[in-house]
């Protein structure tokens, strides 16, 4: 069996990538690079090995010359349609880049040479070679009724200089649409259209289209669409690349039966508490044995109809809106929406639009739009976490993390090693009915810790701004979407002498289905101590000097069970110090294991809740380790 020649066009961006994996191939004795094609040559530093290939300016000469029989296009947007047709009709089939053509005349001019010639044209959408994708077909079956893509990246400024084509709808009057929904989420909507079925330009029966831009750019950074497809089927999105950090993109899929998370970076499907990883395809390979053997094609130009034909409608769409900068924040190097990450969850849980959320620059936005950020004297010390991506094991809910001293130094952890379902500072409870809204494994008596698909989460309804942080309305589902519990929460934050204090208070409304709801810790079940669950602080591991005080004594065995008026954790790099306001549970505390305080709902008896249950907590955050006498003022200065 002899390799097949391959040449590579565009090797200076993302074609460099291309050319490695041609060169894994020629290892493996399927392909053999033949020839660069770019309008200058390739750097040899960055490229070596390629003074042996034949480089050229010049696509269709370059295949003519070397024989080619496959040609990787790898070069902007706007240049696609013409060397594809170029190749194709020099004779060698195509793997483009995607997205395969910045219009629909365009993409149609590539299917007329694909036509023309009898040759293969594989688009590059790479999370559709997934097996991954049958299996969510498969899944959710004929009850699929909606798709939302939600996606969160964190984008600097050099992004948008990297190429003259960057960040442009047109460059010199050609269309480029480099926007976030169709080149850096691209693959996000490729999938959820293929999941659907959608493949063609008339699966999609309408597109409602939200831009938005945050940067000085021409085209959208932050979007929103809708797409009504012919079968009844609604995939929504939102994304941006405006996050503080980068969120890992994926799809939920809503079915009759319930939903199912879809990662389509990593090739996993989480259904049901479990977390199933597929094998990928790489499409270059397939192209190769189509040519070779007749192999069906993933991802055939056809089959990416619907895709463009959603990609036209954003280019032919008004300019992006700008988004307000009272909404941003700006910093030296980039710009943030802060909470954009939660949005887009909350779209994807929804179905909804970015403006039926309250997004800002529209006519629907709220007076304020909660930053997710809280802040004391100018200074940021907490930021409000709500991530769509987490796994069903981790209990997914929102939390604080980090939350600083008014120094800077960090006091919360998050997913630590000992722990990885511990979130900073949230809400949790090991057993709701049986469901487990803390994360992890749950205690079975007779059996100890167990993994069970028994993880609940906690769905966000509105988040608003309130003076001095927000005011949160939750739903708590378990694994089959039923609502167990609801909640009303406020986080605010003030100052306090040369500290700051954290004020939380919850209310939990229990038999919301006319039945009453046992709330339970692994105590209640037989294991001795662990009466955890409720509001929970974990702190970092590895706090110099750390130890525990209360009003009554010292240490981890005087502490824990107890109903001290206050409980302070104390190291020499900062202190904080927890106070019960209302109702006073028994403190669950580690020191020794983990650093972790928390009042206990039901330390060793279950808690049946019919109606409301309402706790509140104060935790001061101070710098620098802090005596008795000065934690004792403080509680009684937070109260």
């Amino acid at each position: 069996m002899q390799p097949l020649r391959v040449v590579v066009a565009g090797v200076h961006g993302y074609g460099a990538v291309h050319l490695e994996n041609v060169r894994r191939l020629q290892t493996a004795g399927l392909a053999e690079p033949v020839g660069v094609c770019d309008t200058r040559p390739p750097d040899p530093l960055a490229h070596p090995g390629l003074g042996d290939l034949e480089w050229s300016a010049d696509l269709p000469g370059l295949i003519e010359r070397t024989g080619a029989q496959i040609a990787v296009i790898a070069t902007p947007i706007h240049t696609h349609a013409a060397l594809a047709t170029a190749a194709l009709r020099a004779g060698a089939h195509v793997l483009l880049e995607k997205p395969p053509a910045p219009s629909v005349t365009e993409f149609e001019r590539i299917a007329d040479a694909v036509e023309e010639t009898g040759l293969a044209c594989q688009v590059g959408f790479q999370s559709l070679g997934s097996a991954a994708i049958p299996a969510a077909r498969a899944l959710m079956g004929s009850g699929l009724r909606g798709i939302g893509v939600a996606g969160a990246w964190e984008r600097r400024r050099s992004y948008y200089t990297r190429a003259a084509w960057a960040g442009r709808r047109t460059l010199n009057g050609a269309d480029v649409v480099d926007g976030a929904m169709t080149n850096p989420f691209a693959h996000g909507i490729a999938t959820a259209l293929a999941v659907a079925g959608a493949d063609t330009a008339d699966a999609i029966a309408g597109i409602d289209l939200e831009l938005y831009r945050v940067n000085a750019i021409e085209a959208d950074d932050t979007s929103s669409a809708r797409l009504r497809l012919r079968d009844g089927t609604v995939v929504t999105v939102a994304v941006s690349l405006c996050a503080d950090r980068e969120n890992e993109p994926y799809l939920l899929l809503h079915g009759e039966q319930g939903t199912a998370l879809l990662r389509y970076t990593t090739d996993e499907i989480e259904a049901d508490g479990v977390r199933t990883g597929y094998p990928r395809t790489d499409l270059l390979e397939n192209l190769l044995a189509h040519v070779r053997d007749g192999a069906e094609l993933l991802v055939p130009l056809a089959a990416t109809g619907a895709f463009t034909r959603f990609l036209d409608e954003v280019r032919r769409a008004p300019g992006p809106v700008a988004v307000p900068r009272e909404f941003q924040r700006i910093e030296p190097e980039r710009r943030v929406l802060p909470g954009i990450s939660g949005l887009a969850a909350a779209s994807a849980e929804r179905l909804a639009l970015l403006s039926e959320l309250g997004f800002p620059g529209t006519a629907r936005r709220p007076a304020a739009w909660p930053e997710t950020t809280l802040r004391v004297a100018g200074r940021e010390v907490a930021v409000y976490e709500y991530r769509g991506d987490l796994q069903a094991t981790d209990a997914p809910r929102p939390y604080l993390h980090p939350v600083r001293t008014l120094g800077g130094a960090v006091v919360t952890e998050t997913r630590p090693a000992d722990h990885p379902h511990h979130f900073g500072v949230s809400v949790a409870v090991s057993d709701v009915d049986g469901v487990n809204f803390w994360g992890g494994s749950t205690y079975v008596p007779g059996r100890g810790h167990v993994t069970l698909p028994n993880h609940g989460r906690q769905r966000r309804l509105v988040l608003r701004a309130v003076e001095g942080g927000y005011a949160e309305e939750l739903e708590w589902t378990g694994p089959g979407g039923r609502v167990l519990l609801r909640e009303r929460r406020t986080l605010t934050a003030r100052a306090l002498d040369d500290a700051w204090a954290l004020d939380v208070a919850i209310t939990l409304t229990g038999g919301t289905t006319g039945n009453t709801v046992a709330i339970r810790s692994s105590a209640c079940k037989g294991r001795a101590g662990a009466g955890y669950g409720g509001f929970f602080w974990r702190a970092p591991r590895h706090a110099p000097r750390l130890a525990v005080l209360t009003a009554h004594g010292d240490g981890e065995d005087t502490a824990h069970g107890s109903r001290d008026p206050w409980l302070a954790l104390v190291s020499d790099a900062w202190s904080l110090v927890f106070v019960q306001t209302g109702v006073t549970d028994p403190w669950f505390v580690r020191v020794a294991e983990y650093p972790g305080v928390g009042p206990a709902l039901a330390w060793s008896e279950p808690l049946s809740l019919a109606g409301d249950l309402s706790r509140a907590v104060t935790v001061v955050v101070a710098d620098g380790r802090l005596s008795r006498e000065r934690c004792a003022g403080l509680a009684e200065r937070a109260r």
